[in-house]
């Protein structure tokens, strides 16, 4: 394994990683920013397409030596490995206080089509989805769920935005996410593949323990989460077979985005391992 150089904070390398926190920059360069060792870590196992997701790995020396399986993995991978100071660290980080580690990485998201070709059993959409800490972190209840899949739709934010990414813990690698879909495209696309459509609203008619109790959850289920301070328009309820809201037992107004998704996500997995899927 080589032994990786000292990096100029002046490098064109590392004006070229700090420029990925903006999102036309990740766009033209169809890359984006991992933070942290858990999250790099996950990008260095992943691999899209025959190559390696991770391309190039920033590390302060204190945590090159601290996470050695990282480094061997970034080389494993084929990304070019830089130490670099704290102070080219925090320039390149979009966090107050960085980890020490940050990874460049190609796009991970995958065609709507080869989602729906797979007949996915357990997929949440994000429909409206503006914050992207709340964004990451129904990626992440999805992937803890066992969902099969992600749809960001055309109104979403962005998933490589670095405080998604980093609300995700490392779920960008996990599960294939599609992005820019419009939820009309996905919702019929997911029907076709044989799930039922339910929007998760707090005013829906069905409530999701009657839902459970009647044994309508254990087929393939694609759950419609909408914004988090207006919830799902009309127009995308009438698009779902079912509009279904988390009961409340305590006094609590309401759950925010990321808890209600959670639940539902977790009780249509207890259905379907009940109902005998695989």
């Amino acid at each position: 394994m080589p032994a990786p150089e000292l990096i100029s904070p002046r490098s064109t390398r590392v004006a070229a990683a700090r420029r990925l926190a903006k999102r036309n920059f990740r766009g033209k360069d169809r890359l984006f920013l991992a933070e942290g060792p858990q999250s790099v870590r996950e990008a260095a196992r992943h691999r899209a397409g025959g190559l390696a997701t991770l391309s190039e790995l920033f590390t302060t020396p204190e945590a090159a030596e601290r996470y050695a399986d990282i480094i061997s993995a970034a080389y494993d991978a084929g990304a070019r490995v830089h130490l670099a100071g704290e102070e080219v660290i925090t320039d390149i980080s979009t966090t107050v206080t960085p980890q020490g580690m940050v990874g460049v990485c190609r796009f991970v998201d995958s065609p709507f089509e080869e989602i729906v070709r797979t007949r996915p059993r357990l997929i949440a959409v994000l429909a409206q989805v503006r914050d992207p800490g709340n964004a990451g972190t129904v990626l992440r209840c999805a992937d803890a769920a066992g969902a099969d899949a992600v749809v960001f739709t055309d109104a979403s934010v962005d998933l490589y935005n670095p405080k998604a990414v980093r609300a995700s813990v490392g779920s960008h690698f996990h599960l294939p996410v599609a992005v820019g879909v419009p939820v009309e495209t996905a919702v019929q696309g997911l029907k076709d593949a044989g799930a039922r459509v339910l929007a998760a609203d707090g005013a829906g008619a069905d409530d999701l323990d009657d839902q459970l109790d009647a044994g309508a959850m254990s087929g393939p289920t694609a759950w419609i989460f909408g914004n988090e301070a207006w919830g799902l328009p009309v127009e995308i309820r009438d698009l779902a077979d079912a509009v279904v809201r988390v009961p409340i037992h305590g006094k609590a107004e309401s759950l925010n985005l990321a808890t209600a998704a959670a639940v539902c996500l977790y009780a249509s997995a207890r259905a379907q391992r009940a109902g005998g899927a695989q």
